[in-house]
């Protein structure tokens, strides 16, 4: 829709804005009036009509078994979408029309914002099942009525309205219930009163104050919605729970207003019940498991990061200096790990922000292995983005480590230097990450495979564990330079960005 308004039409960013607020939330009207909506929107030159959106409805049959969208309307065929565009007013036709041997009753209705005429909501209804409609068909339809005038006058989507997706917001196939302006009931559909009499309700609920009914199934012992009066009394376009003993009910309000010469005026409202309680169940579940996964990490990282401290104590009391070394390469090791466990244990999910873990890292590698950690610089170029938290710790050693024997052995005698870890990604899993300074260099004397721990560790992690492959050389800068190709399982897609120490 955005690119079909920006490419075929010359509306700005504000009328968009408006018109897509409708099309998120006419899914409702649709299902109201047991029809289809078509929004046409004016070509830039006025000489015809684009469909943007199309929406078919879920309590009935559908018109149009192919999306419309991107369809053109040359003005002059559709004397009824030209007219409801140019007088803005809505108008209804007098005769069906047929479409592949379905006859279809169409409506246009003028989408208005501050006076001006954005474009035609065409209503199509299947008149093929055609009966007498049962009360309830006659209450969604007059709802569906008072949204569209709302429409044409320039009163709907409604700005303050809750938009974007939530988890268990109700639908017209979940509950519906029509309120006056005094907040009584006038009608509830079958499921509404279902809902109800779960949360614990005993009696009627037509005819009830819904605000005297909520007060009194409420749960007495847990905190109550500040927004909930505004809501059940149907003031307010707002969404929220109501939490009785028995159950969960989620509640959306919809303000039904008109105009007379004036402002407009609240006459009616139409709120949308669903039980939800079994969904919020779930998600509490999901938060105590949460919270104790994140428990458990904040428990892991405090226990090695006591493993480290000991293993520092038990450095400063060796006097071989070989010994001292090979532990102060132990508690580094630990302490890797460590940040990874901690940023787990502030996250909510198992994917770890490998960027602030790597940086974190980066600092801690070049103060351990240098005394003059200051003359030695730690760059990232590019961004990792989230990984899993198996691969995040698995990389965060082996460039730890090979970040530490650049600063090591590259950077003797007092030298100043640059260390730079650059990203780059080749498809959703596939990691290139160079590690190069502008040290020494190699020894003549160095043997790809490597003798020592640290290098026997990242081969390891490298070909096991991130399921890559590893290549020494030399950098541009005639230093070493390290290139690692690597498979990882992420969690999102990453972005560019540079950091430095």
């Amino acid at each position: 829709m955005a690119d079909l308004l920006q490419s075929e039409t010359g509306l700005g960013p504000a009328e968009a804005e408006w018109l897509r607020l409708l099309v998120g939330d006419w899914q409702l009207i649709s299902d109201l009036s047991f029809a289809d909506l078509v929004l046409w929107v004016p070509s830039a030159d006025r000489q015809h009509f684009v469909a943007v959106a199309h929406c078919r409805p879920t309590t009935g049959p559908t018109v149009h078994y192919d999306d419309v969208v991107g369809a053109v309307l040359e003005r002059g065929r559709r004397p009824q979408v030209d007219t409801t565009f140019d007088e803005a007013r809505s108008l209804r036709g007098r005769d069906p029309e047929w479409d592949d041997d379905v006859p279809v009753r169409e409506e246009t209705i003028p989408v208005v914002r501050e006076g001006v005429v954005l474009g035609v909501l065409a209503r199509h209804t299947n008149l093929a099942t055609s009966r007498t409609p049962s009360r309830l068909e006659l209450n969604y339809v007059k709802c569906a009525d008072d949204l569209t005038r709302m429409i044409a006058a320039g009163d709907f989507p409604q700005v303050s309205a809750p938009t974007g997706p939530r988890r268990g917001a109700p639908r017209v196939g979940d509950g519906m219930l029509r309120l006056d302006a005094e907040g009584v009931v006038t009608y509830a559909s079958p499921n509404a009163l279902s809902a109800f009499h779960r949360a614990g309700l005993i009696g009627e609920l037509v005819g009830a104050n819904l605000a005297e009914v909520a007060s009194s199934l409420a749960a007495s012992h847990l905190p109550v919605d500040e927004s909930l009066p505004l809501v059940v009394t149907g003031r307010a376009p707002w969404r929220t729970d109501l939490e009785t003993e028995a159950a969960t009910l989620a509640m959306r309000a919809i303000p039904l207003t008109r105009r007379e010469d004036g402002p407009p005026a609240r006459v009616a409202a139409l709120l949308l019940v669903r039980d939800v309680s079994e969904l919020r169940r779930r998600e509490r579940e999901l938060m105590t498991k949460d919270a104790t996964i994140r428990e458990v990490h904040h428990r892991v990282k405090n226990n090695l990061q006591t493993v480290a401290a000991l293993l520092r104590l038990q450095s400063r009391r060796i006097a071989s200096e070989e010994g001292r070394s090979a532990l102060q390469e132990a508690m580094r090791r630990v302490e890797t790990i460590a940040t990874v466990h901690e940023t787990l244990s502030q996250g909510i999910d198992e994917n770890v922000d490998f960027d602030q873990v790597l940086d974190r890292c980066l600092m801690m590698a070049a103060e351990v292995a240098m005394s003059n950690a200051e003359r030695v610089r730690t760059v990232r170029e590019g961004r990792f983005g989230e990984l899993r938290q198996e691969d995040a710790t698995a990389l965060a050693l082996v460039l730890t480590e090979l970040v530490t024997n650049a600063v090591e052995h590259g950077f003797g005698s007092g030298r100043a230097g640059t260390v730079v870890v650059k990203v780059e990604h080749h498809g959703e899993d596939r990691l290139e990450v160079v590690v190069s300074d502008d040290g020494v260099g190699l020894p003549d004397d160095f043997q790809a495979g490597g003798s020592g721990l640290g290098t026997q560790i990242v081969r390891s992690l490298v070909a096991g564990e991130l399921r890559g492959r590893m290549e020494f050389g030399a950098s541009e800068s005639g230093g070493t330079q390290v290139r690692l190709d690597l498979r990882v399982r992420r969690g999102t897609t990453p972005l560019g960005s540079v950091r430095t120490h």
